[in-house]
């Protein structure tokens, strides 16, 4: 399930580019397929850094020399790259996970060349808290989300790290639902018919990508979309 509209994030051949908190690879290794590129990414999960290695193996274009890609075992809070070394960065549905997601915006700018793109999403604030309200549980399970944000704040935190805000959009609309559902049955899911229906039509979406949905979602996304997703821009030194 990508995130990230590569139309407003674009790759040029020979980018370098680093998807931080990779989790299972949806976005590295999106980013290899879309582009000839260096794509890297890092997660604290050891499993979840294998999946995405397996998963990679049906993408992989070993003999395009004009491609790279690479995983690796890393903290947010220290990454081991040096200062400017990325052309893009993206960092999706992380920061809530992350007590000091601060520092993790301090380490991006960091890695990010100057003129390079960083594009960050996270969970809206009001289909969030729908879901706090109707599960505990589901903010405070282990690795669970540790916080809201607000958009309009989170924005103002990373422009104020020298970045130029271009563009935002929202996300997954369909999805929406499926959680609110999910929370509400919390002790349940598992077992609950309806939550396996909609499951079921949300794998059938992801795999077919029939025009139907693919119009409803669009149409849904402003007003229903799960995830806020923001593109910047680092500033050139003066």
């Amino acid at each position: 399930m990508k995130t990230v509209d590569f139309r407003h994030f674009h790759l040029n051949r020979g980018d370098k580019v680093l998807d931080l908190g990779c989790g299972e690879g949806r976005h590295v290794i999106s980013a290899y397929v879309e582009g000839e590129i260096t794509a890297i990414g890092v997660d604290l999960c050891l499993k979840d850094l294998q999946t995405a290695q397996t998963r990679f193996t049906d993408f992989n274009e070993a003999n395009n020399e004009h491609k790279a890609f690479g995983l690796a075992n890393a903290d947010a809070l220290k990454l081991p790259f040096a200062d400017n070394s990325f052309d893009k960065v993206i960092c999706s549905e992380v920061l809530e996970h992350i007590p000091d997601y601060a520092a993790v915006l301090k380490e991006i700018e960091r890695i990010l060349k100057p003129g390079g793109l960083f594009c960050a999403s996270v969970p809206r604030a009001w289909p969030e808290q729908i879901c706090w309200a109707l599960s505990e549980a589901y903010h405070k399970v282990e690795g669970g989300h540790l916080r809201i944000f607000k958009a309009s704040q989170l924005r103002k935190q990373i422009q104020n790290l020298g970045f130029r805000f271009y563009r935002r959009h929202w996300a997954h609309a369909l999805h929406s639902p499926y959680w609110w559902l999910k929370c509400a049955f919390w002790d349940r899911q598992d077992s609950n018919p309806l939550i396996k229906q909609y499951h079921r039509f949300l794998v059938w979406d992801l795999m077919d990508r029939p025009l139907f949905t693919r119009t409803l979602e669009a149409s849904l996304n402003p007003v229903l979309g799960k995830s806020v997703v923001m593109y910047f821009e680092k500033a050139n030194p003066a």
